[in-house]
Parts: C-alpha cells; sequence; structure tokens
C-alpha cells in the first residue's frame, strides 16, 4: 500500500507479532537501483520488520536484472512481482494489472525473474479484468509454469471498488488446480473476516492491508485465535500505538518524508474512534509533525 507499508508501520505491526512475511511498498525496478537504501523510504529497514519482501513494479523485462542486483546487495528475503496494482497511472506504464490483460508479458516478466535470483519469488495479481475464471487459472498456472513461488490474489476485479464484497469463493477453483500456495488478499479486517475467507477460499494464507493499518494487532490476533500461536493479548492504548508511529517516523525518515505518512495512516487508524473524522480533520489539515502530534494528543484526551 502506497505510503503506508514503509519501516515505521511495519515496526508497529511487529510488535502484536503474527506475521509470516513484510512487504515494501511499490517498487519502480527502473528506480530502484539508483535508489539510497539509507535515505529513501522505500527502502529503510530495521531489523525488527523481516522477513521482508520487495515488491517490484515494471513492464519491461529488461528493468529486472539490475532491480534484482540491488535487491541482493539489500539481502532481501524475497522478490513480489506486482501484476494486479488498478492504478491508472501505474496502467499507463503497461505495469500492474495491465500485465493480466497481456499474459505474455507476465511471461517474459516472470521468466527473466526467475532467471535472476534464486530467492523466493512470488506474484501479486487480481482475480482478472472480468469474471473469467478459464482467465484467471490460466494465468496463474503460467506463473506457476514459470517458477513463481506463490501467488496472493486480491478477490475483487480491476475495476471494483473497496466497498464492494471480496470474491473469496473466486480463489477456491485456482487453489485446487494449482500445487504452489496460493494466499488471499482483500476485505479482511477481523479474525471472524479472516476465518470466513480462509473457509470460503481454501487459500493457504492470508494477506492484510487496511485491515491492518486500522489495527496493526490484527496479525496478532488471527495468528493467536486461528493458527494457535503462542501469542498473549496485548493490553491496547490507541494513542500510545499512534504516538509511537509519529516517534518511529521522525527516528527513520527524513523530515520531509514524515507528515504526508503520518496523514495516510490517519485516514485509517481514525475508524476505531466513533468521532474519528475529526482526528483525521485535524491532522490532515496540520502544517508539521509537531502540530500534528499535538491535535491529536488534545483528540485522544477528549475521546478517552
Amino acid at each position: 500500500m502506497a505510503g503506508l507499508t514503509h519501516s515505521a508501520l511495519r515496526q508497529i505491526i511487529a510488535g502484536f507479532g503474527g506475521v509470516g512475511l513484510y512487504s515494501t511498498e511499490m517498487l519502480s525496478a527502473k528506480r530502484l537501483p539508483t535508489e539510497n537504501a539509507g535515505r529513501s523510504p522505500y527502502l529503510i529497514r530495521t531489523a525488527s520488520d523481516r522477513p521482508l519482501s520487495y515488491q517490484l513494479l515494471t513492464s519491461r523485462p529488461e528493468e529486472l536484472a539490475p532491480a534484482l542486483e540491488k535487491l541482493h546487495e539489500l539481502k532481501a528475503d524475497a522478490v513480489d512481482l506486482n501484476m494486479g496494482c488498478p492504478a491508472p497511472v501505474v496502467g499507463r506504464f503497461g505495469a500492474g494489472i495491465r500485465l493480466m490483460e497481456k499474459p505474455e508479458n507476465a511471461r517474459c516478466l516472470a521468466a527473466e525473474a526467475r532467471k535472476r535470483t534464486s530467492l523466493p519469488l512470488t506474484a501479486k495479481i487480481r482475480i482478472g479484468i472480468d469474471l473469467d475464471e478459464g482467465k484467471l487459472q490460466a494465468f496463474c498456472a503460467m506463473l506457476e509454469d514459470e517458477g513463481i513461488d506463490m501467488v496472493s490474489i486480491h478477490a475483487r476485479l480491476k475495476h471494483e471498488p473497496f466497498a464492494r464484497r471480496p470474491r473469496w469463493e473466486r480463489i477456491a477453483d485456482v487453489k485446487n488446480r494449482l500445487k504452489i500456495p496460493i494466499v488471499v488478499n482483500g476485505g479482511i479486517f477481523s479474525v471472524q473476516d479472516a476465518e470466513e475467507c480462509l473457509r470460503i477460499s481454501g487459500a493457504d494464507g492470508l494477506m492484510l492491508g487496511r485491515g491492518a493499518v486500522i489495527r496493526p494487532w490484527l496479525f496478532g490476533e488471527i495468528a493467536r485465535d486461528l493458527y494457535g500461536c503462542a501469542l498473549a493479548k496485548p493490553v491496547l492504548s490507541l494513542p500510545a500505538v499512534y504516538t509511537n508511529l509519529i516517534d518511529l517516523l521522525g527516528a527513520l525518515f527524513l523530515p520531509e518524508h514524515r507528515l504526508g505518512r503520518l496523514k495516510q495512516f490517519t485516514r485509517y487508524f481514525s475508524k476505531n474512534y466513533k468521532f474519528g473524522h475529526h482526528l483525521a480533520t485535524r491532522v490532515h489539515s496540520s502544517a508539521t509533525m509537531e502540530e500534528a502530534r499535538e491535535r491529536a494528543i488534545l483528540f485522544f484526551a477528549q475521546n478517552s
């Protein structure tokens, strides 16, 4: 998730446990080789947010060799090829879900990536452009044939909004036909959602997005309640989670990379409060991190 799956939030989530694999934001394969890993908000990482998968965005196979060389230098734990992002700005470059419309290009990318790395190699897709079960199964089978180790599927079509209920049932047939693990994504905001999703889809695992931004402890809840992991129930303090993120943004990132990321986080995290839109509005209109912190602390005091 752009602007959200950075090291600061990954560390917040790590503190609650339950995560099997973290992910970076989408990384332009073209720009990646020249990114400064010590300064780029996309590449900064710590020992706590690992294993970490680096998510590559490209439509050009020739960009993969230098990008993967960079990821080897960064000691990536896994590599993910994004073939599911529906954003128009991504589609204009033939990347993201546009690759599902051009399966031969997607095949070339998967084959080239597999040739260039021995790291675990995954792909993230959607269930398609339209409800064509044959196309979805053929696309996933192609990825498996080209050496992809795992496929994560967002259970919505290209043009479907987040408000639309995810089509978890569409994952089941794919899961039954492939040998590699299938991970399902979309519409998981609670342990109950996770349980129902796994039951309907038959998937091997879950990928969380917005649900884990709203509730960073959700991974831990699912790991404990569904998978039997020995994790203690945390004593939750929403203000402490929020101010901890502010501190981590300040410790990890340059000043110009902090406030925008805090505002994006607040858009989701504020949903934990009945009147959370007031928190979001106050933070979004803040000009500095200090002002945002002061306004947030005042909101928490008024809504405890």
